[in-house]
């Protein structure tokens, strides 16, 4: 039954996790795209122009994304099996000192000694390498990181965020451009906001002052030197 209530808990805090990280990369394409949109709205009136930076700057930062997701979660996965290469080797030649070990974490967690020798030698018995891996490392041998999920979550998540300002800024007519965007995105930051803190159990307050001032004063200073530059070109 623990083992049971170890996964359920863990592929609940996986599926957390993944849904945090989507809801991150769509605030940065939205907070990236329109600061890239709004700028080049404030050199030009082109339509064409706008959509053309802002469908490069969409397919740069979302490939950018995924590529740096990747790196990382490979990274990640490379370091946890070499962990368990490590714990697997440990197991063969000192059983009895690991043996020890995890009786001495499974005290740490509050089990008696008796108990926790008990729950270690039980634990050892049935799989010695993922009771280790759960309880000495972390890890879930079942569910090592996979960078190639991690890339495709990104690129999607970067994607439809940068599509709500890219939109907005094509679609109206040049004199309503910026405040339609503008409005379009604070909102969408604000629902952000709210959706990362309750992940997190966060207070939504903060966050999204945090997420709004920050999609605000990015729109700000790219409108500003855009405008700066078209007035000078």
């Amino acid at each position: 039954m623990t083992d049971t209530a170890d996964t359920r808990s863990g592929t609940i805090s996986t599926r957390l996790n993944w849904l945090r990280a989507g809801v991150l990369g769509a605030n940065d394409g939205i907070i990236s795209t329109a600061g890239l949109v709004v700028g080049v709205a404030g050199a030009t009136t082109a339509r064409g122009t706008i959509l053309e930076a802002g469908v490069a700057g969409l397919l740069a930062g979302s490939l950018s994304m995924a590529a740096g997701e990747y790196v990382s979660v490979s990274s990640q996965r490379d370091s946890e099996r070499a962990a368990l290469e490590v714990e697997r080797r440990e197991l063969v030649e000192e059983p009895e000192a690991e043996l020890e070990e995890l009786t001495v974490l499974l005290t740490e967690r509050g089990l008696s000694p008796r108990l926790a020798r008990e729950a270690a030698e039980q634990l050892t018995e049935r799989d010695a390498l993922r009771a280790h891996a759960r309880v000495e490392l972390g890890i879930n041998p079942d569910e090592l990181a996979n960078p190639w999920n991690a890339a495709w979550a990104s690129l999607i998540a970067f994607t439809v965020g940068a599509m709500l300002p890219l939109l907005a800024i094509v679609l109206p007519g040049p004199s309503a451009r910026v405040p339609v965007t503008v409005v379009a995105v604070l909102a969408a930051l604000t629902l952000c906001g709210v959706v990362s803190a309750r992940l997190g159990g966060a207070p939504a307050g903060r966050a999204v002052l945090r997420n709004v001032g920050g999609g605000a004063l990015a729109m700000a200073v790219t409108y500003a030197v855009g405008t700066l530059l078209g007035g000078t070109g």
